[in-house]
């Protein structure tokens, strides 16, 4: 359930990256290849970007399908970013059906998104909820697994944990107490970090930049399949990719 896609490099637009591609974002809301879960991301979708020089990003979120907002489309074509965070919304029976709900979440210079469902929920994450301050947990975006996982995840961030020791702490302590899939995309503007827990994950790099995906957005051999149980590190012109236990375990010891 969920498409989700980040990019870093040089200023593109929206369009050239989440509508042209024969395979890209636009196309998995109703023709994913390779999506486990679910058949259509039809609930809703999400972009956000960074405009040169500030380090807020712009959001632009509905609850319908992408195909369906010429407005999109519009906007699409005459904005362009060096730094990019888009999802297309499978929607879990029971959550929140409004925009509300759609990735991108924000906070400060943050963008978040989660591909995935946590089983159970909302009785299976009562134990983590009370980790939550209570302004977070008031402050949830919306009635959703993925607006809880975003403020756990933000929670550690405002802590001051990396961004990779935020996501794998949020993965390893929510596998311990639900089964589910955890798939995260988190950029600040400048990196991306990612995790494949659960579902597909895919990255590319060249002169082009850098792009995180679900699944990739063509049938160029350039693509690289991110292993199971993995957190992924990237700029622009780099990746690292190493198992969430690892990241975890030095967290543990620091």
């Amino acid at each position: 359930m969920c498409r989700h896609l980040a990019f870093l490099g040089p200023s593109t637009s929206l369009a050239e990256l989440l509508l042209a591609p024969e395979h890209g974002l636009l196309r998995q809301s109703w023709a994913p290849r390779r999506q486990r879960y679910g058949t259509v991301n039809a609930d809703g979708f999400g972009a956000g970007w960074y405009a040169s020089g500030d380090p807020v990003p712009a959001r632009y979120r509905r609850a319908i399908p992408m195909w369906a907002d010429s407005s999109f489309a519009d906007v699409a074509r005459v904005t362009s970013s060096a730094a990019v965070l888009a999802a297309v919304r499978s929607a879990t029976p029971g959550t929140t059906p409004d925009e509300s709900a759609a990735a991108p979440y924000a906070e400060g210079k943050w963008l978040f998104s989660h591909n995935g469902r946590i089983e159970g929920w909302p009785h299976s994450m009562q134990t983590l909820v009370a980790q939550l301050p209570p302004d977070r947990l008031l402050g949830l975006e919306s009635r959703v697994d993925s607006a809880l996982l975003w403020g756990l995840v933000s929670a550690k961030l405002a802590a001051g944990n990396t961004a990779g020791n935020a996501l794998a702490t949020v993965v390893t302590e929510v596998s311990a107490v639900a089964t589910g899939r955890l798939n995260f995309l988190l950029t600040d503007g400048t990196t991306i970090t990612a995790t494949a827990a659960g579902d597909t994950l895919f990255w590319r790099s060249g002169p082009s930049g850098t792009v995180v995906a679900s699944e990739p957005s063509d049938d160029g051999d350039n693509w690289h399949e991110v292993p199971d149980q993995s957190l992924l590190t990237a700029t622009a012109d780099r990746v690292d990719v190493r198992p969430i236990s690892v990241e975890w375990k030095e967290r543990v010891l620091t």
